[in-house]
């Protein structure tokens, strides 16, 4: 791999890790895209340290998507082509304050499906004209079967999940490479004071998954594997049962 790596999501943990390791494969360059990006100074020197000549720092909300696609511009006139693109932001949201709060129903529901949708179409378009790249998008095991527990977070990433394997699809052909990421719970920031459920990983776990996946140019990767046949057997369970699941 080489050239451009632009994570949207500057201070992800996931991203991060994502970006370091592709670092250490060769891009030499990453863009950190992300609010109040002049505080990513960290970020920065990590990545510097594990070997990126380049390291870049932008404004971007995701919930602004009329910015979309002028901040994929001004990436592409500064740094020239970008190799890999790392969807890495989002928000959990309250489920029990949603589920009375309309408004911040629909902040969630904006961020992780609405501003992806945005984003992810004009990357598409980005990597068409290129004639390649990849983007890779982070959808979750909570989309896969919507429980009770989550119904708000979890039907976002349902429909991201939908959104990015007809976009896989409709890029077929065109050079340009889409990877799908389904983690289970994942031990980090974002779900720091809650009790990790079975099979979960670490953002470096994640990490290591999606760069393999990149190399070998997969569609979808779950993390851990084993996932994939837990949820198999879990789009059986009857409805009765499933309400009752915890997060």
């Amino acid at each position: 791999m080489s050239g451009t790596v632009l994570v949207l999501g500057g201070r992800s943990e996931i991203g991060l890790a994502v970006a370091e390791r592709l670092v250490k494969r060769g891009n030499d360059t990453v863009v950190l895209a992300a609010r109040r990006s002049g505080e990513l100074a960290a970020e920065e020197e990590r990545l510097r340290q594990a070997g990126a000549t380049t390291v870049a720092r932008v404004e971007f909300d995701a919930d602004d998507v009329e910015g979309h696609g002028p901040l994929l511009e001004a990436v592409v006139a500064e740094h020239g082509r970008i190799d890999v693109v790392v969807t890495a932001f989002g928000i959990l949201g309250d489920q029990e304050r949603a589920e009375r709060d309309a408004a911040h129903a629909v902040q969630v529901v904006h961020t992780d499906y609405v501003a992806h949708v945005s984003v992810l179409t004009h990357v598409a378009n980005l990597l068409r004209e290129q004639g390649g790249g990849s983007v890779v998008v982070y959808s979750s095991v909570a989309g896969v079967r919507v429980r009770r527990a989550n119904y708000v977070y979890g039907s976002a990433k349902a429909g991201l999940d939908g959104f990015a394997g007809g976009l896989a699809d409709a890029l077929h052909g065109s050079g340009a490479h889409l990877l799908v990421v389904r983690p289970g719970f994942v031990i980090g920031r974002m779900t720091t004071g809650m009790s990790p459920a079975p099979w979960s990983s670490t953002p470096d776990q994640v990490a290591d998954a999606t760069v393999k996946a990149l190399a070998r140019r997969r569609r979808v990767v779950w993390v851990p594997p084993v996932l994939r046949l837990v949820f198999a057997v879990m789009r059986l369970l009857p409805q009765a049962i499933w309400r009752r699941m915890p997060r």
